[in-house]
């Protein structure tokens, strides 16, 4: 839950903080910036999920990581083009995939049995 407020507070702070925070973050690359932020709060929700031993939350947390994969694919795609990037956004989204790859094995790992309708 935490990693997803942080998520929310820096993207936000460059979607909505003016100029002067657009100017320090570089050159971002829009769609990737777009869905860090919005994912932020899916991180959010997932980590309440996870929290609450819900079965759904561990097919959320597997979810954001096919979805953080895609745009990191994505990012790939548009560096490969000569696109303007950051390298720190790489690193961005290497750590998170990182964390919620781990994140989602280990809730799969300890999720709750389907209960039968016995």
């Amino acid at each position: 839950m935490a990693f997803g407020a942080l998520t929310i507070l820096s993207g936000g702070r460059v979607l909505f903080g003016g100029a002067a925070a657009r100017e320090a973050a570089g050159n971002v690359v829009p769609f990737v910036l777009w869905f860090n932020f919005l994912s932020g709060f899916v991180y959010v929700l997932a980590g309440i999920g996870l929290a609450a031993g819900q079965r759904w939350a561990t097919l959320l947390a597997l979810t954001l990581v096919a979805g953080i994969a895609a745009v990191f694919a994505l990012f790939g795609l548009h560096v490969l083009q000569g696109g303007a990037f950051e390298m720190r956004t790489a690193g961005a989204m290497t750590l998170r995939l990182v964390v919620w790859v781990a994140i989602a094995a280990v809730a799969a790992r300890n999720a709750p049995a389907k209960q039968s309708s016995v």
